[in-house]
């Protein structure tokens, strides 16, 4: 069936990826024609909850055929609170299009989705969209873009324009002009008088960033010589690969333009599936980036086969919210798995905020218990937690809008009314003064009776050094085997403070005491050094803790200027 090269959209929340999607597909004939976010037809962002939010909350995967070439086609969320989905999915991908607005004053949105792309080394190239409403020079959105990235931005196309608009480009690696035209390829023209200067000037500066690579192409520049077609092709596939370069190409999605010249990108320089398949250590293998759970077939492992299908399982074909049975995959295929137990990906670090959850009717404790595990499973920036203080099921996702998506996904597909609250602020105790205590624990009722006494010491520690227990006890007062147990009772009494809440940083010494030969006890210290902390707590000034919560913020130094920055990070980090 011949390779399948993966190709992933991402770019900033707005930017128009969805748009693209469904231009992508229809220029294949994959779709009868291209769906509207606005008007809730497209094929990507589906389901209820991206169509109400108007924006992607999920991966959308479709297959494409473009001039016998085969492509995984997929659309990531860009909003922030979404843009976990592709975590684990980003590495596996041949190719990924970074989808930018062409207002410079919105470059610096790409900036995190750049930082991510790089950081999983994967291959890429800017798609300026929206260029029929561009007003400003591309060369400005160059320029606002280049601090960001690693690698040197190397612009593939020159706009032509007729006044502030752009009606074509000349592709400066072919050296032709074409020309726009609404629902119809665009059109070769002749190059417009007066542009010949500046293509020049943009055609050796793409030539420049690929000579760095290459002494061949560097060699003819120097000598003033026209470079060999097809070593520049071969340069612009191999450093782009390489990521040595950032091509950049622009077009609009809703307009057509640009969707075939970016076709031709995608089929002559998206690196062969091997390179991904050594990125994620999966050669021959099968890459699990997520788990579904669809209503028609159940759970589905999604995954990236760089070889044979694991044994026992059934190749699902994706298509948007749309499954199939699959034909034969080929090697880079992106399928879903059935009735197979391979692996899951790994959960995300834990996010910043949770909810307590509880089912409306005490009934669907059972029914809540099993789907959330699907919920969590599903999207793997949920973590199921248990609140040790108050024993309550936290759910915790990336943002407060993530778990808001969590909790309609949770109604809808499984119909559990539930109940949320804010987790309890976890306050802290400490005390300010010494303090001492003593405690006699006594209790007769026949046979062996339980006896301890217990004289205790408690002293605020600095910030951060937890708990400390030591004995002070002379002359046998208190046999040696029953320190353990006072150290235990001592705990007990930390865990609930004078004012309701666990006592830290405090310092705990047994002073005295007195036993008895038959009655003494474990329990009985235990319990005696319990009564004596918890007196001694009271004397000591308890007070509660503020609690703080530490923010870290990264920003390009062009947004902030020192004197600002200094302020910003001051309030951050000793705010509440």
């Amino acid at each position: 069936m011949g390779e399948v090269r993966a190709v992933g959209l991402v770019g900033p929340n707005g930017s128009g990826k969805t748009s693209l999607f469904e231009a992508l597909l229809a220029a294949t004939g994959t779709l009868a024609r291209a769906g509207s976010v606005e008007a809730g037809t497209s094929l990507g962002d589906a389901s209820p909850e991206a169509r109400a939010r108007r924006q992607s909350t999920e991966l959308s995967i479709a297959d494409m055929t473009w001039l016998g070439d085969r492509f995984a086609l997929v659309d990531t969320p860009g909003s922030v609170h979404f843009a976990h989905d592709a975590a684990h999915l980003l590495p596996a991908l041949d190719l990924a299009i970074l989808v930018v607005d062409p207002d410079p004053a919105r470059a610096g949105l790409a900036q995190p989705v750049l930082k991510a792309i790089e950081a999983a080394g994967v291959p890429h190239l800017i798609f300026v969209n929206r260029i029929d409403q561009a007003r400003g020079r591309i060369r400005d959105l160059i320029e606002a873009l280049q601090p960001m990235s690693a690698a040197p931005l190397v612009a593939r196309q020159l706009p032509i324009r007729e006044g502030e608009a752009v009606t074509g480009f000349v592709d400066l690696a072919l050296e032709r002009a074409w020309r726009y035209r609404p629902g119809k390829p665009s059109e070769p023209i002749a190059m417009p008088e007066g542009l010949a200067e500046r293509e020049h000037e943009a055609r050796f500066h793409m030539l420049e960033a690929l000579a760095d690579h290459d002494d061949t192409l560097l060699e003819a520049l120097v000598e003033g010589a026209e470079p060999d077609a097809a070593r520049v092709f071969a340069d612009l596939r191999e450093e782009l690969a390489a990521n040595h370069i950032v091509p950049l190409l622009f077009g609009s999605a809703t307009s057509g333009w640009g969707i075939t010249r970016l076709l031709k990108a995608m089929r002559h320089e998206t690196p062969a599936p091997a390179a991904a398949a050594a990125r994620v250590h999966a050669p021959g293998g099968a890459f699990v980036f997520k788990v579904s759970h669809a209503a028609a077939v159940g759970r589905l492992a999604l995954a990236r086969l760089f070889g044979p299908l694991p044994a026992g399982a059934a190749a699902i074909a994706l298509k948007g919210d749309e499954t199939a049975k699959a034909t034969v995959p080929g090697v880079g295929a992106i399928v879903g798995l059935a009735k197979s137990d391979v692996a899951a990906p790994a959960p995300l670090p834990a996010g910043p905020v949770s909810l307590i959850v509880t089912p409306h009717d005490r009934k669907d404790d059972v029914r809540l218990s099993g789907a959330l595990a699907k919920l969590v499973e599903e999207d793997v920036g949920l973590r199921l937690e248990r609140d040790e203080e108050s024993g309550h099921v936290a759910l915790r996702g990336q943002s407060d809008e993530h778990l808001r998506l969590a909790l309609d996904r949770l109604a809808r597909r499984w119909g559990v009314a539930v109940d949320t609250a804010p987790p309890p602020t976890p306050y802290r105790e400490a005390i300010r003064a010494r303090a001492a205590h003593r405690a006699r624990h006594k209790k007769q009722s026949g046979g062996h009776g339980q006896f301890a006494d217990v004289a205790v010491e408690v002293w605020p520690l600095a910030r951060g050094e937890g708990f400390i227990f030591e004995s002070r006890v002379t002359g046998g007062a208190i046999p040696k085997q029953y320190f353990g147990a006072c150290e235990a009772g001592a705990r007990d009494a930390l865990a609930e403070g004078p004012l309701g809440f666990p006592v830290v940083d405090v310092g705990v010494a047994i002073t005295d005491g007195q036993a008895h030969s038959v009655d003494s006890s474990d329990l009985a210290f235990r319990t005696a050094a319990r009564m004596a902390v918890a007196e001694a707590l009271k004397a000591a000034r308890p007070y509660l803790l503020e609690p703080v919560a530490k923010v870290s913020i990264d920003a390009p130094a062009a947004a902030t200027s020192p004197g600002q920055q200094t302020n910003s990070e001051w309030k951050l980090s000793s705010g509440l």
